[in-house]
């Protein structure tokens, strides 16, 4: 999970980025008691006056820097029929089939970069951490309970989300967050089970900020290699599909996270406060802190050699087609099982200053500086370890350095810069460079922004990357650091929902996983080249929502992106009861024209490049009925409506796992706040 993203600015929401929203109601009224002392209120520097004066607003911390970043709290109906994570953002992600597995974005903008662990990467939209865990502030206590169910009880996917956020004072206040999901499969060996637990403590007092969590995920996954040939989805119809035979009967991955982390800073103003300053954000100040995270990780994979899929003597036919070759060419170390272990952890400790010469909202508004030492240690099962039977970690320490810059120019002007780099130890010369700038006009009082950002990136490939010992799989490489030059611009203008945007990387060094499923390293320049647009139309209470993703990339062997993806959501939303009941009935449509998409290992946890076949062009629908009836959302919804729509059945988005047939979804969240 990169260290430089951590240092992420509080700008312009991103490509597809939901609007800001939350729920507001009434403050309760409340007599004056004379007889008890009013409660201090909220003065924290990080809140304006009509961030405060909500009922309820969240937010997420920065780790680096005295920073944080708005979020919304989800009560609408915004995108409530979306219920894969990973479906929400842009065009989406090409995804194994089910609920719970890992995905990848078909945007190579969007794809994580994990230089830790990265092992979890395929499973990002699922996981808690530091920065992605948010933070409450609530006038009263607020209670959300989600639940969502499709298909039949032996094949059930379930999803429930629970949080529940509460204020001891207007300045300190404690969230928990409970979030699992699964399926027991509509395939053969697909069960999954995703957990994710997160516990915050918070103050945002005048002078002193405080933060404390702690953040458990844990993901268990069945893997079945994939369908034993496509022909089973494509050229017979199946009318149950636990009869389709698939790779691997009885493969698991486990994985388990266990972070702890917090955070303070004291503001020490530049000269004395008045009664006239009811925050620190309008006076010059300096601003200390420190910031600890320890993240650990462990994942355990085990399949056997009679769990596996293997030709027959006469070979296949069109009845019963079957592999050539077994699911694993090597098995090194056991010739009949497998139960491969790999472990890391990582200890960061940052301490940070910022210097506000003005006021936060100033043309220069902070100035930040820091350093950090991350302790880095990794355990796996290798060669001599088998002969020795002792199993010794690997140990790597890094420093690094870091500072940051942020103003703006009233509502018309905003920028930031920021710089990493590492002069010692581990990912020596890592080095991240970044600059923003967005310019806002305003005709009639409605914006339209121009943004621009130009970045440099010197990494050191993952550890796993170049050291992996597994019972399949064994490498060491030595691959040189990767870099990366990228230009952003876009134009936005929120008023009439539109947005356009224009990428170029050029990447030098790019570490892939090849059509071997093992990592490679491309020694010549690889460019890639993106156009974004979104435009929402509304007429009355009729939506016609789009987004569409063009890219280019000079070698798909490298860096494989569809031509064309796009996400459509047409739908109309009115009052059936006004103040009372709300609906909105649509269809929403997702499609990427054929590339060679890419496969997924078990055993190695990544998706890889292949080059055995292409896969798109198709058309995937759903329908629903969403309500929002006072504070409960209800959901009904019909996924995979276009299964046999289109005279074709090859709904893959990852080689040989196909996507769930048609199945009927139920679901509800329910807020209190009291």
């Amino acid at each position: 999970m990169g260290d430089f993203n951590d240092m992420n600015f509080q700008t312009p929401g991103g490509i597809g980025a939901n609007p800001f929203q939350t729920e507001e109601g009434p403050l309760d009224s409340a007599r004056m008691d004379t007889t008890k002392k009013e409660r201090k209120p909220l003065e924290s520097y990080f809140f304006n006056d009509s961030i405060r004066s909500q009922n309820n607003f969240a937010w997420n911390i920065n780790m680096s820097m005295n920073r944080i970043e708005m979020t919304r709290i989800d009560t609408i109906l915004y995108d409530f029929q979306v219920d894969y994570p990973f479906l929400k953002k842009d065009v989406g992600d090409a995804y194994l089939g089910n609920l719970g597995a890992p995905s990848i974005p078909l945007g190579f903008y969007d794809r994580p970069q994990f230089r830790d662990f990265q092992m979890a990467q395929p499973l990002y939209s699922y996981l808690y951490t530091p920065e992605s865990a948010p933070f409450y502030n609530v006038k009263k206590p607020l209670t959300q309970l989600g639940y969502i169910t499709a298909g039949q009880r032996q094949y059930a996917e379930e999803n429930i989300s629970i949080l529940h956020a509460q204020n001891i004072t207007p300045s300190t206040g404690f969230n928990v967050t409970y979030h699992t999901m699964g399926t027991r499969g509509i395939y053969m060996n697909q069960a999954t089970r995703d957990t994710d637990f997160s516990l915050g403590v918070s103050h945002n007092g005048k002078r002193y900020t405080g933060y404390a969590g702690y953040i458990f995920n844990t993901i268990r996954m069945q893997e079945n290699g994939g369908v034993v040939d496509d022909w089973y989805i494509t050229g017979v119809k199946k009318e149950r599909p636990f009869e389709i035979p698939f790779m691997l009967s009885d493969a698991r991955n486990i994985l388990k996270n266990n972070t702890f982390y917090t955070f303070h800073s004291y503001g020490i103003p530049l000269r004395r406060l008045t009664d006239d300053d009811f925050s620190m954000a309008g006076v010059p100040a300096i601003y200390v802190g420190y910031s600890l995270q320890y993240d650990s990780w462990n994942r355990v994979y085990t399949d056997t050699y009679s769990g596996m899929q293997t030709p027959s003597k006469d070979g296949g036919s069109a009845d019963a087609p079957v592999p050539t070759t077994p699911f694993y060419e090597h098995w090194y170390f056991n010739g009949t099982a497998s139960r491969d272990s790999t472990f890391e952890s990582k200890l960061s400790n940052r301490l940070f200053v910022q210097l506000q010469p003005w006021d936060r909202d100033a043309i220069v508004g902070t100035v930040d500086a820091g350093v950090g030492l991350d302790a880095h240690r990794y355990y796996q099962f290798r060669q001599q370890d088998y002969l020795t039977g002792n199993m010794k970690p690997v140990k790597k320490e890094s420093f690094y350095v870091y500072g940051a810059v942020d103003g703006k120019f009233k509502k018309y002007f905003q920028w930031n810069g920021k710089l990493r780099y590492v002069p010692l130890g581990y990912r020596q010369h890592d080095l991240d460079a970044e600059a923003n700038a967005t310019l806002s006009v305003y005709f009639k009082e409605h914006p339209v922004s121009l943004t621009g950002r130009f970045s440099y990136s010197l990494h050191e490939p993952s550890y796993w990357s170049q050291t992996f010992s597994s019972n399949h799989f064994i490498w060491n490489n030595s691959f040189r650091k990767e870099n990366e030059t990228r230009l952003e611009v876009k134009l936005t203008a929120p008023t009439v929902n539109a947005e356009a945007a224009f990428y170029q990387s050029v990447l030098g060094n790019r570490v892939y996983y090849g059509a071997n499923a093992m990592p490679s390293q491309a020694l010549h320049a690889v460019s890639v080249t993106g156009v974004y647009a979104r435009k929402d139309f509304r007429i009355g209470g009729l939506h016609l929502n789009h987004r569409v993703l063009l890219q280019w990339s000079t070698d798909q062997q490298v860096v494989p992106v569809p031509l064309v993806s796009a996400y459509i959501s047409y739908f109309f939303e009115f009052d059936a009861v006004r103040d009372v009941l709300r609906l909105k009935i649509g269809v929403d449509g997702r499609y990427n024209t054929k590339y060679y998409a890419f496969g997924y290992n078990p055993a190695t946890g990544q998706f890889y490049n292949q080059r055995a076949q292409q896969i798109g062009g198709y058309p995937m629908l759903d329908v629903y009925i969403a309500a929002k009836w006072k504070r409960m959302r209800i959901l009904l919804k019909v996924a995979h409506l276009s299964e046999d729509f289109f005279n074709t059945r090859e709904y893959f988005q990852v080689l040989h796992y196909p996507l769930n047939k048609r199945v009927f979804k139920i679901g509800i969240s329910w807020g209190f706040y009291d």
